[in-house]
């Protein structure tokens, strides 16, 4: 039975920082895609940023690039989520999804892309 337990988020002012933890088991494969996505009421849910566990395929959203960073613990099967210069639009439910395909995408990364997901965590940022 394949596991996503989530950590981290929390309420924090703008221009804060927060981390982010997923910690994956369950999965049969050895490498697989495993993602941040995030969701706000009343919108669909954006892909954050995915990951291949063999070290290629890596995607970030326009909207956090050069503020959020992705990296991969492979022996601890954790792909934390660092955000810095959080603001008020990043507020959201985070959820982290994995899937044992490699990642693909076109344009943006689509929830449909994958088949196990997290409970979700909050992330709450103030102005």
């Amino acid at each position: 039975q394949v596991r996503l337990v989530e950590t981290g988020g929390g309420s924090v002012q703008a221009g804060g920082s927060l981390r982010l933890s997923c910690a994956a088991s369950g999965l049969t494969v050895k490498d697989y895609c495993i993602a941040w996505f995030r969701q706000t009421p009343g919108k669909e849910r954006e892909g954050v940023t995915a990951l291949y566990t063999n070290g290629g395929s890596l995607y970030y959203a326009d909207s956090v690039k050069g503020r959020f960073t992705a990296s991969h613990d492979n022996t601890k099967g954790t792909l934390d989520l660092r955000m810095d210069s959080l603001q008020p639009e990043d507020t959201a439910m985070y959820y982290c999804a994995a899937d044992d395909a490699p990642c693909w995408w076109v344009g943006t990364l689509e929830p449909k892309s994958f088949r196990f997901w997290g409970q979700g965590t909050q992330v709450s940022v103030s102005s």
